[in-house]
């Protein structure tokens, strides 16, 4: 029951921050106008102003934080370290090369989402074709290598911003610090989180036994070495199309496992689906003040969720060091 109602209040939660996000924007909107949108007996403007530019956006937020979520929730059980976070095994940075370079040529659109998935999924290939070599693999193998090509992307994202032209520099720096003006509805992103989550829930009581050390796993019948491997694949799939959607959005793939687990959630079979929803919602949050706090102007949602997450996770840490001095 305890896990019943969890989970309504944060689909609760999520139904009311896309309807806030639906409701505000620089021409207000009450909820009348938006139930009669929905129920499509509304004008043409309202119409257009509700769902052709706030609920693409909307969506593609909450698509976003929900794939984000998932994807650090099970980094974080296949490193084994609770700092761990979408980003941390060079995803984004490829996946940066790739749009940085698509905007350097003057492309857009669809050249430009399909030029940061390639990166994103040249990237997942390289780290573990290199952290596997030629015999097994190990997790503190794979963060290293993780870390090392994040370290190289990162060399090369800043070549490409010293040899960019002034006039687009404004647009790159928006995409690496999360952008989601460019949005449209993310009907295929949609599809792949819903598939991502069912293919993590299969896996949610391997991932139970994972937490538990792969020794204690392996003695209870888990096959750990595939077990890393799909939770590898999984979570960068995840990521690639994630970082595809918005671009580099910090802090929500850290801080929505953290969250949960704080409030004692420890079964990845609830925890999992939990973050799907808290994630979305976070970021449906962030993206409705970036468009609202400094109207007209927009701001990028990863300056929202840094300035967010970065106290919170300060805050999550002096809990889960109280609760460990308290334990003791």
């Amino acid at each position: 029951m305890r896990s019943l109602f969890l989970l309504a209040g944060l689909a609760l939660l999520s139904a009311g921050s896309l309807a806030i996000s639906l409701l505000s924007g620089s021409i207000d909107t009450d909820l009348d106008s938006l139930l009669t949108v929905l129920a499509g007996s509304s004008d043409e403007l309202s119409r257009q102003i509700v769902m052709e530019l706030r609920w693409p956006r909307t969506a593609a937020a909450f698509v976003t934080g929900a794939m984000l979520a998932l994807a650090g929730a099970l980094m974080q059980v296949l490193l084994r370290n609770p700092l761990a976070d979408p980003y941390v095994l060079g995803i984004s940075g490829g996946a940066a090369t790739g749009a940085l370079l698509s905007m350097l040529l003057g492309l857009g659109g669809w050249w430009l989402q399909g030029s940061a998935f390639t990166g994103a999924l040249l990237s997942m290939l390289l780290v573990f074709g290199l952290a596997h070599g030629s015999g097994a693999w190990s997790s503190h193998r794979l963060l290293l290598t993780g870390v090392v090509v994040a370290a190289g992307w990162g060399a090369v994202i800043a070549f490409l911003l010293a040899i960019s032209p002034e006039r687009g520099l404004r647009g790159m720096l928006f995409w690496l610090m999360g952008d989601l003006s460019r949005a449209t509805l993310p009907v295929f992103a949609a599809a792949v989180l819903a598939a991502g989550l069912v293919m993590a829930l299969a896996i949610g009581r391997s991932l139970n036994l994972m937490t538990r050390g792969e020794l204690a796993a392996q003695s209870l019948g888990v096959p750990v070495q595939t077990l890393r491997t799909v939770i590898y694949l999984l979570a960068s799939l995840l990521t690639a199309f994630a970082v595809t959607l918005a671009g580099s959005v910090g802090f929500v793939g850290l801080i929505v496992p953290h969250l949960l687990r704080l409030a004692g959630v420890r079964d990845h079979r609830l925890l999992l689906p939990a973050a799907v929803l808290l994630g979305g919602s976070l970021l449906v949050t962030a993206d409705m003040l970036a468009r609202t706090v400094l109207a007209p102007q927009q701001l990028p949602v990863g300056i929202l969720t840094a300035l967010v997450g970065v106290p919170l996770f300060l805050v999550l840490l002096y809990y889960s060091r109280n609760q460990a001095g308290n334990r003791t």
